[in-house]
């Protein structure tokens, strides 16, 4: 502990009180800031490191991710077009006016022989002002396919942005655990190293005393550079794939990610999963938009097969002009009234783009069994191969456990000059193999099960 000592002279301790009070203010405001070091150096220098789950690393991508938010954006474009297709219902009212100043009327008579000049009549100047007005009352059903078409545009746009943010959360969670994978492995070559410094010092000491020869001093080292080797690999491994998950949950590349979760967590039992198998046939983002395609095309068929119909349209002007017949006279006048089309040329001109637009449809509807059968084929395999990698850290973890005391025991050997060198080296190597593939395993069942997510169109 910091202690402040304040000594005043003899002579000076009558005018000296005031300068007390200002020492101890002074050591108050200095003690604060000294007990309070984060007030100022969180915001001068903020860490670069964080610990995040998968839960919250998935989280992170789905907001923060550059792909999402460019899918957000296109999803909030292709809402403003269904506003204007919308708008498009609305009256359309024009306001216009028109200008003319004339030239002189020449009159010629007995061909061109004989001009005469004179003003245009009652005036050389025309002036127009006027509102036009046209509303559709019924085109043929034409602009209610439109609006049906933008509003399945409008959801096929939404199930992009959750396919893609699905897509992403699956690449995070993929990245995450191998992450999850190379900081196990981490602690695991760390382990090997420390073992084959021991080694290398015992089988050092046997040396000495002639109990080994030298080729067996040499193997040892060669194991420990090979086991340093393989850490130096593995840290590399771990910086590029940090720096892959910065980029999906969009932080700097200076952020150095720090897994909380384990390789051992929990993992679902695979009967859980049945939910999702039996109904990716229905809730795979791939089939419904799919869907949304097919109902895009009957609606956009709608919309050409109004082409034969008929079209009524209220119409209506009013406006001045100038000047009124031959009178030098400004004149304002309007009508009301309606118009009826109908194109007989559509009754030939229309008819291969219906049939075009029906085989589309077809079409769509055949590639949506398509990719229903692509999608239950997919998520079935993963559903087997969840199974198999349940199973297989089962058998892994026994795996473990057989080689840790095959290691101990043939170690045992070896320092009674009951075993070979040789032996040893391949029971460390055997222990260290069963532990990576243990952790292999439990990273690898995790990886199918979020794949299985995505695929149904969960995640």
């Amino acid at each position: 502990m910091t202690t402040l000592e304040i000594y005043l002279k003899p002579d000076e301790k009558g005018k000296g009180f005031d300068q007390l009070i200002w020492s101890l203010v002074f050591a108050l405001a200095m003690l604060f800031f000294l007990a309070n070091p984060f007030t100022t150096t969180a915001q001068i220098a903020p860490e670069n490191s964080y610990k995040l789950t998968l839960t919250e690393a998935i989280q992170f991508a789905k907001k923060q991710n550059k792909w999402v938010k460019a899918v957000g954006i296109e999803e909030m474009a292709v809402a403003e077009d269904r506003k204007d297709v919308q708008n498009a219902a609305l009256p359309s009212i024009t306001v216009g006016s028109s200008y003319q100043r004339f030239s002189d009327v020449t009159l010629f008579s007995d061909g061109l022989s004989h001009a005469a000049t004179s003003p245009r009549k009652p005036t050389a100047t025309v002036g127009a002002l006027g509102v036009d007005a046209l509303f559709t009352i019924y085109g043929g059903g034409k602009h209610r396919a439109l609006q049906a078409e933008q509003n399945l545009r409008l959801n096929l746009a939404k199930l992009n942005s959750q396919d893609l943010s699905g897509n992403i959360s699956l690449q995070t969670a993929s990245q995450y655990l191998d992450l999850v994978r190379f900081n196990e492995q981490q602690k695991f070559i760390l382990d090997q190293v420390k073992r084959a410094q021991t080694r290398l010092n015992n089988i050092n000491s046997l040396y000495k005393n002639q109990k080994v020869t030298k080729s067996d001093v040499l193997r040892a080292e060669v194991a420990l550079s090979n086991a340093e080797l393989s850490l130096m690999q593995n840290e590399n491994d771990i910086a590029i794939s940090n720096q892959k998950l910065d980029v999906l949950i969009n932080v700097p590349d200076s952020v150095m990610i720090f897994p909380a979760d384990s390789a051992g967590m929990a993992k679902p039992e695979i009967g859980s999963l049945m939910p999702y198998i039996e109904t990716a046939g229905i809730s795979s983002f791939s089939i419904q938009k799919a869907a949304k395609n097919v109902e895009i095309q009957r609606a956009r068929l709608r919309g050409i097969q109004s082409n034969n119909l008929p079209s009524l349209s209220f119409y209506s002007n009013y406006g001045f002009n100038y000047p009124y017949a031959a009178i030098n006279q400004t004149y304002a006048v309007g009508f009301v009234g309606l118009k009826l089309q109908y194109s007989i040329s559509s009754l030939y001109q229309n008819n291969n783009k219906v049939a075009a637009g029906k085989l589309r449809v077809n079409e769509l509807e055949v590639q949506q069994d398509a990719h229903r059968d692509d999608v239950q084929a997919e998520i079935t395999s993963f559903y087997i191969k969840y199974g198999e990698a349940l199973k297989r850290i089962t058998v892994n973890e026994r795996s473990v456990e057989q080689a840790s005391v095959n290691y101990k025991i043939v170690n045992t050997k070896y320092l009674n000059q009951l075993s070979l060198l040789t032996d040893l080296l391949d029971a460390d190597n055997l222990y260290q193999e069963s532990r990576f593939h243990l952790v292999q395993a439990q990273t690898d069942a995790l990886v199918i099960y979020y794949r299985i997510l995505y695929t149904s169109g969960n995640l």
